[in-house]
């Protein structure tokens, strides 16, 4: 029997890239999948994939700054497929650049799409997570680096959503509800266009990664989210997990 058999998974962002990988790794192992996000095409695609693998999954059209349509969205899932046992806040617009650089919507983007749908989502979730739930927020080890410069509103996001996923561990806890934080560096399509492009940058880049590879979305963080979600990791919460193959050091 899969591991997550009869579990019902809401993945944001699953149209591509980590999101995907994410929601067919869970659905590898018996989840059905409700995969969210902006854009009904490829959403539809990533469905489509886990239907070719023989599993289960249907699309969801949601925006995640907007709050009635998570609300909306959370509802339908419930209403197809009875509940919801697994939560990933994967879905972040990525504010890049310079303070000087990054003007208030951008900066605002970033936490609307980030901490703050991240917080909507589970507080919308929570009444059907309640006895034996489990959420995976995404975070990021942009703010650990030792020279951040660029990546000051995103990393600001991502550190609210690591503080939001302490502050839900601790209280939601006694409800049986698991809350952890992963930390990827994985081969998203932008990373896979930064990488096959080569050069210095490139190599100095994975200079830093001490398994000198940047991770698969699926093998390397999909099966890491399986196992926080899975009953093996029923002892585990309030935590963040990198998975970037040694790049980052949490202190």
């Amino acid at each position: 029997m899969a591991i997550l058999e009869n579990k019902v998974a809401v993945v944001t962002g699953g149209g591509q890239g980590v999101g995907a990988g994410i929601a067919l790794a869970l659905a590898a192992e018996g989840a059905v999948v409700a995969v969210l996000g902006r854009t009904l095409a490829t959403l539809e695609a990533t469905c489509a994939e886990i239907h070719h693998r023989g599993g289960e999954a249907q699309a969801f059209v949601c925006d995640v700054t907007e709050a009635e349509d998570i609300d909306a969205a959370i509802m339908e899932v419930v209403d197809e497929f009875g509940s919801i046992d697994i939560l990933v806040n994967n879905a972040q617009i990525v504010p890049l650049g310079r303070l000087l650089e990054i003007n208030d919507d951008e900066y605002q983007e970033g936490m609307d799409s980030g901490p703050l749908a991240t917080f909507r989502f589970m507080k919308a979730c929570y009444p059907f997570l309640r006895g034996d739930g489990s959420i995976v927020n995404l975070a990021s080890s942009a703010a650990m680096r030792s020279d951040s410069a660029g990546f000051g509103a995103y990393a600001a996001a991502k550190e609210a959503i690591r503080a939001l996923s302490r502050a839900a561990a601790c209280e939601w806890g006694e409800d049986n509800v698991r809350v952890n934080c992963i930390m990827p560096l994985a081969m998203s399509p932008a990373m896979s266009r930064w990488v096959e492009g080569g050069g210095d940058d490139v190599e100095d880049f994975l200079s830093t990664v001490p398994l000198g590879r940047v991770g698969d979305c699926e093998e390397d963080v999909g099966r890491v989210v399986v196992f926080l979600c899975g009953p093996d990791a029923s002892y585990i919460t309030g935590h963040t997990l990198p998975i970037d193959g040694g790049q980052a050091f949490l202190r």
